[in-house]
């Protein structure tokens, strides 16, 4: 190592063991997923995007993932009915919703959504695991889909009382509960690395998405990507299928899923600020109100829950 690459790896080292850091910039990839998701409309078509995301994002992921697959292989085949429904539910169904929901509603409206997630994995891990909560995360949840209320109701009660929800919300807030399905799933994971896991679930993914693209060409809804739909596949399959995961799971190892977690509080945050910024949307009062709701039920629901591991 010489004299000029030695403080470029210090740096490099230190930002490596600084789990804030980390963590803070994967929430940043992820709120940006909301606005790249947006950008995409017209630019690339929405199951092309699903697909192609995952059949680039696999090449570096197997590459850094080789060594653990070596060792944990004979156990990611004996759950690949596992791996395979985690990929189609988490990654797959997810983002192919996400990115039609991004034609329909504002990625405002996609970020605060999001953060949802959390209030979601708490009631499905109660109905269908038995988990209890304490008063504090009940509270939370319920505090939390108040949000998600106010952005389906747009401020005007009477949206709710006619069931005129925006079509593109009601697809996110689907796609927010197939994501805490997968979350909920993965306390019955199999003990491999945390890079062999995703190794294994993205290959399932892509593979699951390659159906949904051919359908989108033979229905004629095939897009020639556009010179911003490939810098918009590029950031997704790099960024958040790859980058923020790697960034994520180091920051869990630093410091425990417990307090890692407490950072997907920052997704809405930056997500809504970014969606005002970058792309001029309007921030009307109702977002304010859902905004404070959804992070506020999110903060209650960890305090709930004591910080520790889980």
């Amino acid at each position: 190592m010489t004299d000029a690459t030695a403080p470029r790896a210090g740096l490099m080292q230190s930002a490596w063991a600084n789990p804030i850091l980390l963590l803070v910039l994967t929430t940043l990839i992820w709120a940006g997923h909301s606005i790249v998701g947006r950008l995409a409309v017209d630019q690339i078509g929405p199951m092309t995007l699903t697909c192609l995301r995952w059949g680039i994002a696999l090449i570096p992921i197997l590459l850094t993932a080789r060594p653990a697959l070596r060792r944990d292989w004979p156990v990611l085949r004996t759950h690949w009915r596992y791996m395979a429904a985690m990929g189609a539910l988490g990654y797959t169904g997810f983002n192919a919703l996400f990115y039609v929901a991004a034609h329909r509603t504002s990625a405002l409206n996609l970020s605060i959504i999001q953060g949802a997630i959390p209030a979601l994995v708490l009631i499905g891990a109660r109905l269908f695991l038995g988990a209890r909560f304490t008063a504090l995360q009940g509270l939370g949840a319920l505090t939390t889909m108040a949000g998600v209320v106010a952005i389906a109701a747009q401020g005007d009660l009477n949206r709710l009382a006619a069931l005129a929800f925006n079509g593109g919300d009601v697809m996110m807030f689907i796609a927010a509960i197939l994501y805490a399905g997968y979350t909920i799933g993965l306390r019955e994971r199999p003990h491999v690395s945390g890079l062999s896991l995703l190794a294994g679930m993205a290959l399932a993914a892509f593979i699951t998405s390659v159906p949904l693209m051919i359908w989108e060409i033979a229905a004629g809804g095939f897009i020639w990507p556009t010179a911003a739909g490939y810098a918009t596949l590029v950031y997704v399959a790099l960024g958040p299928a790859f980058v923020s995961q790697i960034m994520f799971m180091r920051g869990v190892e630093l410091i425990g899923p417990g307090r890692a977690g407490v950072f997907v509080n920052l997704v809405p945050a930056f997500g809504a600020i970014m969606a005002v910024v970058i792309l001029g949307e309007p921030f009307a009062a109702y977002h304010v109100v859902a905004l404070i709701l959804v992070i506020s039920g999110i903060a209650v629901a960890q305090r709930g829950s004591g910080g520790g591991r889980h």
